[in-house]
């Protein structure tokens, strides 16, 4: 790579990782390339994004982008996403099949997160999941009148 195409990379990661609420750094050695498309294809069902990027130029994006403190070395793969939840399960449902992949640190809402603090939020529900809960209970009221609703209209037929 020459220098352009790496500043390239360095800028598209730095504004990539900046519109992230999470950044989640994992090893991956000894994956095939079957097993990283795998992993891509999960990624892109949770509207997440995974890429392996060199080391020297993950730590100047995520400098950039205001992720800095975390020391960066062996083999990485970058798994990223809008959603901290989304971005997380990803690593974590995908390491649950994988032993060889694990997840190492991660920038959560622009802060240092330990391996505990992925899990716990892979953990969480996903946006989806809680959309669903949220519309159960604003229609819980409207279940109920109607119920007794009928309840009581079955009665007045009876009497």
């Amino acid at each position: 790579m020459n220098k352009t195409q790496k500043a390239e990379i360095v800028s598209t990661l730095t504004e990539e990782f900046k519109s992230a609420k999470a950044v989640v750094m994992c090893d991956y050695r000894g994956l095939t390339v079957s097993d990283l498309e795998s992993l891509r294809k999960i990624a892109r069902a949770k509207e997440a994004k995974v890429q392996v990027v060199k080391n020297t130029l993950a730590t100047i994006a995520l400098g950039n982008a205001g992720m800095s403190g975390i020391d960066i070395k062996d083999t990485n793969i970058f798994v990223w996403g809008a959603d901290a939840i989304a971005a997380s399960k990803v690593a974590v449902d995908f390491g649950k099949d994988n032993e060889k992949f694990a997840i190492r640190t991660a920038y959560i809402d622009g802060e240092a997160a330990d391996e505990k603090k992925v899990r716990a939020f892979a953990t969480l529900p996903g946006r989806e999941e809680l959309l669903g809960m949220l519309a159960s209970v604003w229609m819980g009221p409207v279940r109920n009148f109607t119920i007794g609703l009928d309840a009581l209209k079955r009665k007045k037929e009876e009497a």
